[in-house]
């Protein structure tokens, strides 16, 4: 397995916006994904970053980094989100290997901690993540946040 950057013209781009959007998105909202990932792959800026993870050239698995999750907590930055795992190649701590490389991503852009936010039970704290309270999104309901040490 590798774990591939969407960057612009990478080989990978157009299906890594389908399957971001095929796993986290709806019906109405395609073009939030298309335009987030095709800005995201063009900056020279450090966040927003989107990965994908490949296995004989297939898209197994996803996450993002991104300045806010769409939360509250916007003094909170930068974000591990949208951590998908194909069902296929589940229970292979291919999440794992995603969320180190988040880590080792966030630590390379000099960030000390990454931040997300779940609904999940005890999947997070297996791996070391913290729980460090709630932040709500703009529906009104609310997530946990869990953080971690990038090692730096």
């Amino acid at each position: 397995m590798k774990i591939v950057e969407l960057q612009k013209g990478n080989e990978f781009l157009e299906e890594g916006i389908q399957v971001f959007w095929n796993v986290w998105g709806t019906e109405d909202n395609y073009k939030f994904y298309q335009d987030c990932i095709l800005h995201s792959a063009e900056t020279s800026e450090d966040l927003p970053r989107f990965y994908v993870a490949v296995e004989n050239e297939n898209i197994i698995g996803t996450y993002a980094i991104l300045r806010n999750d769409i939360n509250c907590r916007q003094d909170l930055c930068p974000w591990l989100a949208c951590l998908f795992v194909d069902k296929k190649y589940r229970g292979q701590e291919i999440g794992a290997k995603l969320l180190e490389h988040g880590l080792s991503e966030a630590a390379k852009k000099g960030y000390k901690k990454l931040y997300l936010t779940t609904d999940l039970e005890n999947y997070y704290e297996k791996y070391g993540w913290e729980h460090k309270g709630i932040a709500y999104g703009p529906s009104g309901g609310h997530l946990k946040i869990y953080q971690k040490s990038t090692g730096i």
